[in-house]
């Protein structure tokens, strides 16, 4: 399960402590509205106890029963009830305030209405009590609220006392929509910013990114968001590589067609040099073949992506093949190559053996088209014994190459300052593309003594 399952989870659960919350927080703020309003008459359970044996005593025992009750009122609970007629008389002569008489009454009728109501049971616990004498005279029993009769809470609020049943749906409802809201915006906004992002690339906008949209997101439409910037940068690389590649085509393509198109104007206008015109339009042509086979080799390499080799090499005897032909073509300008080796007996490895022999060859060709007469080029095969990967280095004794310009050697149709020969620039091109499509890395560095060493990673997924 992804962090959205554990979004919409909090949400739910936030949605439903919401909704305790906001019923809870109105059934105190209504119960301490009832408390406030009944703060004048004591109505805790003590009193309601304490003016029912008042009433019972009165309705059974008459006027000298209550009066006895009343006269002979225990201390301990602080003042006898007070017995108001209609008048305003009180049963013992004594003093009632006119707040407390009206308060009484008013919550007196309120209780009878709720006699014969859905919560009838709760008029038994009225703070008010009527008593009828002998001659029909209706006095009201109440006691005020004194320092001994303090409010008594209760310790919890019962659900029964929500006047409307709707409150509990609607703080539901209420809590529902702001943490839906609230979801809804978290998830539409990068997804629409996602969308806009689409819709522009489809315009070929690559450049566009919403990785600063996103933010710190860890969760699926974070993921999303950087999953859609690599794709937007590596289409953006791809695209403009090969717009490069298209322009530099052009570029190169456009040489030897034109020394055809002279070539064949010289054949016809002389035709006693046809035969060298004809040497001349045969050499362009098996360029252009090589060029073309070139350009073919690295179109087919950009944009591949890192795959296991589909051939068991043995790369020592892949290297020895290479070294061996690079000998033979080095007799002729006085130049040696030297392969050195940290691994003994074989080294097979799962690799596209032809890709990999052109990528080393290239490398080797090179080093030796700029090495001085009577100079070596030195290759060297190793092994990482804590990574297992594969380190490959090429070392020649030539002029080496700028600083500047060794981030850039291995771009197609590249050629530095101190480059010689008919080259196209595409060999380092090739090399690098074919060493990335074994999942590898290639890069070059100026020597110490002089010269330019190539170096070559292969991944121990390489390696058997």
């Amino acid at each position: 399960m992804g962090r959205l399952f554990w979004k919409i989870f909090a949400g739910f659960w936030l949605t439903l402590l919401l909704t305790v919350l906001v019923v809870t927080a109105a059934l105190v703020i209504r119960e301490e509205a009832r408390r406030s309003e009944e703060s004048v008459l004591a109505a805790g359970p003590r009193s309601s106890i304490a003016l029912r044996m008042a009433w019972t005593t009165a309705r059974h025992g008459g006027e000298a029963g209550l009066r006895s009750l009343l006269t002979n009122w225990p201390e301990y609970e602080g003042d006898p009830p007070l017995v108001v007629n209609a008048a305003g008389g009180e049963f013992l002569g004594r003093e009632v305030p006119a707040e407390v008489l009206q308060i009484a009454r008013e919550r007196y009728a309120e209780w009878n209405q709720l006699r014969d109501s859905e919560r009838g049971g709760e008029w038994r616990k009225r703070s008010v009590r009527a008593w009828q004498d002998a001659a029909g005279e209706e006095w009201l029993m109440f006691f005020p609220q004194t320092a001994a009769r303090a409010p008594e809470r209760s310790a919890s609020i019962s659900i029964g006392r929500i006047e409307a049943p709707a409150l509990l749906a609607l703080a539901a409802l209420l809590a529902s929509l702001a943490v839906s809201a609230v979801l809804a915006r978290h998830f539409s906004q990068p997804i629409r910013k996602l969308q806009d992002a689409f819709l522009a690339a489809s315009k070929g906008e690559l450049g566009v990114r919403v990785a600063q949209v996103m933010g710190r997101r860890r969760d699926e439409i974070g993921e999303l968001g950087r999953e859609f910037d690599g794709m937007a940068q590596q289409l953006q690389q791809l695209v403009g590589s090969q717009q490069r590649l298209l322009h530099d085509v052009s570029h190169e393509l456009r040489s030897p067609l034109a020394r055809l198109q002279v070539a064949v104007g010289l054949a016809r206008q002389r035709p006693a040099q046809a035969e060298a015109a004809l040497a001349r339009i045969e050499r362009e042509a098996e360029r252009l073949d090589m060029l073309v086979g070139e350009i073919l080799t690295l179109a087919r390499l950009e944009g591949q992506t890192p795959q296991r080799g589909e051939d068991y090499v043995d790369i020592v005897e892949l290297l020895d093949s290479v070294v061996e032909d690079a000998r033979f073509e080095a007799e002729g300008s006085e130049r040696r190559v030297v392969f050195t080796t940290g691994v003994e007996g074989e080294l097979v490895i799962r690799a596209r053996g032809e890709l990999l022999h052109r990528a080393v060859d290239n490398v080797l060709r090179n080093a030796l088209r700029h090495s001085p007469s009577q100079s070596v080029v030195e290759l060297n095969l190793s092994r990482d014994v804590a990574s297992r990967a594969l380190h490959i280095t090429i070392a020649d004794a030539g002029p080496g190459v700028p600083e500047a310009e060794l981030a850039v050697i291995f771009e197609p149709f590249h050629r530095g300052e101190t480059t010689s020969g008919s080259g196209y620039g595409l060999g380092l091109a090739i090399a690098r593309r074919a060493v990335e499509a074994h999942g590898g890395r290639m890069w070059a560095h100026n020597r110490a003594s002089g010269g330019l060493e190539v170096h070559i990673e292969l991944p121990p997924a390489a390696a058997l």
